[in-house]
């Protein structure tokens, strides 16, 4: 199956929720994009994205997202000058639209806080202080392994 990237993956999420009137912050990006790896992960076998996931203070978190938008802060993400969505296999949009309609509606401190419970994240965390600057890689097998064990799979 195709690995994409995560900036598509985020610009699709930002596409959605523009299409439905809604906005989405930066730290909302970075948590639906660890569980849209985790579900593709569990439900297609294979990796979403290339690039690696962080343990970061606030949660999972992909670098190269943190770079693009950084200069937003905490503030809502603009959309996309280019609203044409990015394309996806049929399975991956499936899993992205599933993903949307599971969190899409969580606060992005709810969601950091779920995250925060993870056993991918806790392990990378070990060793460092709640707000410590963390750049440890979450191993995508676990974050797949730990998916599969909590939904039974």
């Amino acid at each position: 199956m195709k690995i994409y990237s995560a900036k598509d993956v985020a610009t699709w999420f930002i596409l959605k929720f523009a299409e439905s009137g809604d906005v989405v912050t930066h730290l909302k990006i970075q948590k639906l994009l660890y569980y849209a790896e985790a579900w593709h992960q569990v439900l297609n076998n294979s990796e979403l994205f290339k690039e690696k996931i962080q343990a970061w203070a606030h949660g999972p978190v992909v670098p190269e997202i943190f770079h693009t938008y950084k200069e937003h802060g905490w503030n809502t993400l603009p959309v996309p000058k280019d609203t044409k969505l990015p394309k996806f296999s049929k399975k991956t949009e499936g899993v992205l639209i599933q993903v949307i309609d599971s969190y899409g509606e969580l606060p992005a401190k709810t969601l950091e806080r779920m995250t925060h419970g993870d056993q991918p994240w806790i392990n990378a965390r070990k060793g460092f202080e709640p707000e410590q600057r963390c750049e440890k890689v979450m191993p995508k097998t676990e974050i797949k392994s730990f998916f599969k064990t909590k939904y039974g799979m």
